[in-house]
């Protein structure tokens, strides 16, 4: 007799919707293969930075370090991105014309703000189709190179760089497709990626782990481009003061986030030297309200702490919500890259064609 475990029949259904999933992923992808959906070329450089997991792999600083470096090089950049779970119900919404920022968080997503504060002479525009949005943001700015921002799925825009993220603490997500596991996509659809960009990638244990996974895929693991995020400074959310990494020294801190992944979030504050009090975590692109920041102060006050830190991503959200004298502050991350940034530049500048068909 076969004894069923608690659970079993749970996976084993995953298991099967996962299996229908990838049979339609499969589909699509034979079809813009075969030429039977159209694939649009914009009259401009485009360089896509995306993912094929779900959850953050951490596109958003890699966006941002990409555009600077662009607009450093002299560049006319504009991003383009979805506005995952944006208020804005508009197919087209600009939130920055490279001079001002022209929507808040709630109507542009939170992402998007971020870019368009980090990146403020860069056009930034969010819509759902990636390929109508370039054409209504080129009919209006001249633009040299658009980037676009988690975009390895949105087939039916020509990209001439496509940078693929994994992530390097979370190598268990690439083991399955969607509902079973994390992919978006089957693990050897890379092949069609200009380069992989291993990011987080601190511990060489958590690197290697992923280079066995691009090696059973054929994909040369020595091809990878190696990225870290390491603490940058510390900014008030409401003053924007900024105080160098050396300040958070030692605080007593609370810890709140909604990211893609809250656990390294907490190692940045970690390495900082930071007494961790506590932490409030929430879902990805959480929607803060007034409760829970009462709820978030109470608790400090409780534990003796002395400020609040948050993620830059959250930060936006938080702000029209605290007091200037609350001692809310955000975490500023810096995007290094470790290990093959001769390649990323020459990808980027497009100095080379290294593009798999």
């Amino acid at each position: 007799m076969m004894v069923m475990h608690p659970g079993q029949p749970v996976r084993t259904g995953l298991r099967w919707v996962a299996g229908l999933y990838g049979l339609i992923i499969r589909f699509r992808l034979w079809c813009y293969r075969q030429g039977w959906f159209t694939i649009t070329r914009l009259p401009c450089r485009v360089a896509c930075v995306g993912n094929l997991t779900v959850g953050g792999t951490g596109k958003t600083p890699v966006v941002i370090f990409l555009t600077q470096r662009l607009l450093a090089k002299g560049q006319r950049v504009a991003i383009l991105s979805r506005g995952y779970k944006r208020a804005s119900q508009a197919p087209h919404l600009l939130v920055s014309d490279g001079t001002s920022i022209l929507a808040s968080p709630s109507e542009a997503g939170d992402e998007p703000f971020l870019i368009a504060q980090r990146c403020p002479q860069a056009i930034v525009a969010v819509g759902a189709d990636r390929t109508a949005l370039g054409r209504w943001v080129l009919k209006q700015y001249s633009v040299d190179c658009i980037v676009l921002d988690d975009g390895f799925q949105h087939r039916a825009l020509h990209r001439d760089v496509d940078l693929v993220l994994l992530d390097a603490t979370d190598a268990a997500g690439l083991d399955a497709l969607l509902p079973a596991g994390r992919l978006r996509e089957p693990l050897w659809e890379l092949g069609r990626a200009s380069a992989v960009m291993i990011t987080r990638a601190d511990s060489r244990q958590d690197v290697d782990a992923i280079q066995s996974r691009l090696r059973a895929v054929g994909f040369p693991p020595e091809d990878a481009i190696e990225v870290v995020f390491r603490p940058e400074s510390l900014l008030a959310i409401v003053s924007k003061e900024q105080q160098p990494i050396g300040w958070g020294r030692t605080k007593r801190a609370w810890l709140v986030s909604g990211i893609g992944n809250s656990r390294s979030f907490r190692q940045s504050a970690e390495s900082i030297g930071m007494e961790i009090l506590g932490e409030t975590v929430f879902e990805d692109h959480h929607c803060y309200r007034d409760d829970e920041i009462k709820k978030i102060q109470a608790d400090v006050q409780a534990h003796g702490g002395e400020i609040v830190l948050t993620t830059e991503k959250d930060g936006g959200k938080l702000f029209p919500l605290l007091r200037p004298s609350e001692p809310w502050w955000m975490l500023r991350l810096g995007t290094t890259v470790v290990r093959g940034e001769d390649r990323l530049h020459r990808l980027i500048d497009g100095q080379s064609c290294d593009q798999r068909p």
